[in-house]
């Protein structure tokens, strides 16, 4: 055999452990990235309004909205550049690296002085929060065992909605004038994400580098050492005995992806699964960004709601978003994925609709406008993490974390990257029917993405990323 070729157990090993305290430690230090991001993109859609004020930075509604797609532009172009080096140099150096960035960009965002240097630091920390998403979500796939992928991806990609109640509550208090100056209070806002992370650097070190990721570059023995101490740590908190592997997978340590591999492997051998991919990522970009980052705008435009109250319809929002997937992701595991994503796609494209219609009619108010939108995005956002879960799990491991971020890149950048914009205009018309016309075409894409799932779903639930997706260098 060549001394390239590794003959190895470790995927099966790390898919047969039993949820234990590693796994919480992978959830929570990792998953913190989508809190993050739902702190960021919260604060901004609060402070939208207060933005506008000639006491701040005095930027117009179409501003507010090309801030928004700045911070996707960096999302778009920081996956892409920290996914290709995630694939290469490991996924615990990227995601150390990404959140050292968005320490720094989130921070300079609180001293920006005019819409331009609010831009450019939303773009850079949208970059961080790009290249946290690719590094993040192949290390957690890699690391969680095949029966409970589903359920504990739609989870952790839940937690964004955790940041969003969080940055609800703190603009509460943070945006009302009676307690803080108001050009102090927004700044302070984006302080938060920074204070954040610091916490989290303090426990995400001890992540080990993914054994998948270091068998696939020749670092076996790096890879036994990690496995078996955290089968150790396992068997004795768990008082335990884990039964031995029989099966071995072999594998190629010299193999050098090219993008010829990816070439082939995106447009070829996988077409059928990049065609889906693409579909839902489009879909629940527009979908969400094109309401979210303008909903403050909708309520003081709509429904003269105070710039300081936008935080109490934020709280329910976010609440409903982070039950959906808790609520509905073990189905993603037992009854599977191709159902219950084209459930969840066509569940929320049908309720946008309904909720949008009954906005141009004039039915609704602030508050039953925000508990049509929590019923909507309920099933919306297990939709939108199924989307991510179909990506880092149906291609093959060399290539996992640049998957991600291509097909985010493309699906957030064909999908979502002008969302915010025209739905800063259509808002600034104050015509409900061109409001309207926006939350129908979210919905058409959302109905589009629940028929190609039951036409191109992959029945990946309870299997290994090995099974579903054969990596490049077995043997």
């Amino acid at each position: 055999m060549s001394d390239s070729l590794i003959r190895t157990d470790i995927p099966l090993r790390l898919d047969r452990l039993p949820w234990s305290r590693f796994h919480w430690l992978v959830v929570i230090s990792l998953g913190i990235t989508w809190v993050l991001d739902g702190l960021e993109v919260t604060i901004v859609g609060a402070v939208a309004s207060v933005l506008e004020r000639p006491d701040t930075l005095a930027l117009s509604s179409s501003q507010i909205g090309m801030a928004g797609s700045a911070y996707l532009a960096g999302a778009i172009s920081g996956a892409l550049v920290f996914g290709h080096l995630t694939d290469r140099y490991g996924r615990k150096k990227l995601f150390l690296l990404t959140l050292a960035l968005y320490v720094m960009a989130t921070s300079a965002t609180a001293f920006s002085w005019s819409f331009t240097s609010f831009a450019v630091f939303r773009g850079l920390t949208g970059a961080a929060i790009g290249g946290e998403y690719a590094a993040i979500n192949s290390a957690i796939d890699e690391l969680l065992p095949a029966r409970v992928r589903g359920v504990a991806d739609l989870a952790i990609n839940g937690t964004y909605w955790l940041g969003t109640a969080l940055g609800g509550v703190l603009t509460l208090y943070l945006l009302d004038p009676r307690l803080v100056p108001i050009n102090l209070g927004w700044r302070l806002s984006f302080g938060i994400g920074a204070l954040l992370t610091v916490a989290v650097v303090l426990v995400r070190r001890h992540v080990p580098e993914s054994p998948r990721w270091l068998i696939l570059h020749g670092r076996g023995e790096e890879a036994e050492r990690t496995v078996s101490q955290i089968e150790r740590d396992v068997a004795e908190r768990e008082g335990i005995t884990l039964e031995p592997i029989e099966r071995k997978l072999t594998i190629d340590g010299a193999h050098q992806v090219t993008f010829a591999d990816v070439w082939h492997v995106i447009v070829h051998r996988y077409r059928k699964r990049s065609v889906l991919c693409l579909v839902l990522m489009v879909a629940q970009a527009f979908f969400y960004n094109a309401i979210f980052f303008t909903y403050s705008l909708l309520l003081t435009r709509f429904f003269d709601v105070h710039p300081e109250r936008v935080g109490v319809y934020l709280i329910p929002f976010a609440i409903a978003n982070f039950l959906g997937p808790l609520v509905l992701g073990r189905f993603f595991d037992t009854i599977g994925r191709r159902p219950l994503m084209a459930f969840t796609y066509g569940a929320s494209g049908a309720l946008l609709l309904l909720v949008g219609w009954l906005f141009r009619q004039g039915h609704l108010d602030a508050t039953t406008q925000a508990i049509g939108f929590s019923l909507v995005f309920f099933f919306g956002s297990a939709a939108a993490s199924s989307a991510y879960l179909s990506v880092s799990e149906l291609f093959p491991i060399e290539l996992r974390a640049l998957a991600i971020a291509l097909f985010y890149c493309v699906g957030t950048a064909a999908g979502g990257l002008a969302a915010p914009a025209l739905f800063g205009a259509l808002i600034e018309t104050g015509e409900r029917r061109e409001v309207f016309t926006g939350y129908a075409i979210g919905s058409a894409l959302m109905l589009i993405a629940a028929f190609v799932s039951l036409w191109l779903g992959v029945a990946a639930e309870r299997r290994g990323l090995e099974e579903i997706a054969e990596p490049l260098s077995t043997r």
